[in-house]
């Protein structure tokens, strides 16, 4: 298969129709404003940060396979009907990368720990496993639920990240509340330079280079 990548710069706000258990894992049927005649069948699209592959599609509708591994390492297997989904087409040439490089490949599951008002924007705070928390650096980037974010306030396991009142009305951060499950993907260049340091046998870095965009 072809390396996909994503920019975590949300298109559409799309809501779940049905997911229904399959010999795979599951299928999940979301409707969207998408345009349909830019869709094919085996495309693959970013559902709250997970890469899906596209198997029908219909009027203002999709329906993608989502793997049990898939189910295992995100939050998709939470969805119920009417529940809001960020949606982004993967990445073509003539595609800006407004945010950062997201492969769509979720690490794992953080969860919403602080929300403060800061002005229009919102202050969240984010805690994160131990495995994922040493990618952390200070103005780097982590995908949130698909959303490219920056990172600061890095405290332990736990990191803060602003949002605007663009992303909070455009995505599905602007309905989580205190304690909501939120899938995260650790920047990518920030893993590959950790593993090329552990095959030269230098020691593993606590943080990494990354970039980003709030």
């Amino acid at each position: 298969m072809a390396f996909l990548l994503f920019t975590g710069i949300i298109e559409d706000l799309g809501t779940i129709e049905a997911l229904r258990s399959s010999e795979q894992g599951a299928v999940v049927t979301i409707r969207t404003s998408l345009p349909m005649n830019r869709i094919r069948i085996g495309d693959s699209i970013a559902v709250n940060g997970a890469c899906l592959t596209v198997i029908k599609k219909g009027r203002g509708a999709i329906a993608m396979e989502v793997s049990a591994e898939t189910l295992r390492r995100t939050t998709l297997g939470d969805l119920k009907p009417g529940a809001p989904v960020n949606l982004e087409r993967c990445l073509t040439l003539e595609k800006l990368v407004g945010g950062h490089l997201v492969s769509g490949h979720v690490d794992g599951v953080g969860r919403v720990v602080a929300i403060e008002p800061e002005g229009d924007s919102r202050l969240f705070t984010f805690e994160v496993a131990a495995d994922q928390a040493r990618y952390l650096v200070e103005k780097g980037s982590v995908a949130i639920d698909g959303v490219s974010l920056t990172v600061f306030g890095i405290e332990n396991q736990n990191f803060r990240c602003a949002l605007i009142p663009h992303t909070l009305r455009m995505t599905t951060l602007g309905h989580r509340e205190v304690g909501a499950r939120v899938n995260i993907e650790s920047d990518m260049l920030a893993k590959y330079i950790e593993r090329m340091l552990a095959v030269r046998g230098a020691r593993p870095f606590a943080g990494a280079i990354a970039g980003g965009q709030s």
